[in-house]
């Protein structure tokens, strides 16, 4: 689904119905992403009725796609009963948990080594004129 948030930013969120013991894989976070990428919306959610695998949040946060688990949904219904409806957009809308750097990038020295596009430099520098 693509919504605009209170501050009129385009959003995309995808909802998975799964029991409480099966949880969702990381195909979740590439369709959403797929989606923020092809609706040109800045921010990506996923709302889900069970837990996360820890591959899916890590992938998630590279992606800085929200996440939203089971326990996250029940307090968005709750709050909606209430009539609270600035707690779920809240809720919705908040930032999500950013992981800056992956697994293999944190461990990896040769991935620390900054090389030089010298190619495009080339073409940087005619285009400039230098």
């Amino acid at each position: 689904m693509v919504f605009t948030d209170r501050e009129g930013i385009r959003n995309v969120i995808q909802a998975k119905r799964y029991s409480v013991d099966n949880p969702v894989g990381v195909s979740a976070v590439q369709e959403v992403f797929s989606c923020m990428r092809y609706y040109k919306a800045k921010k990506a959610v996923v709302i889900a009725t069970a837990k996360f695998t820890e591959p899916w949040e890590t992938l998630a946060g590279v992606n800085h796609v929200k996440l939203l688990d089971r326990s996250d949904l029940i307090n968005i219904i709750e709050a909606y009963k209430k009539d609270d409806i600035k707690a779920v957009k809240d809720r919705i809308e908040a930032e999500p948990r950013m992981i800056l750097e992956s697994w293999s990038e944190a461990t990896s020295v040769a991935l620390h080594e900054i090389k030089k596009d010298y190619k495009a430099e080339r073409y940087v520098q005619k285009v400039m004129g230098k």
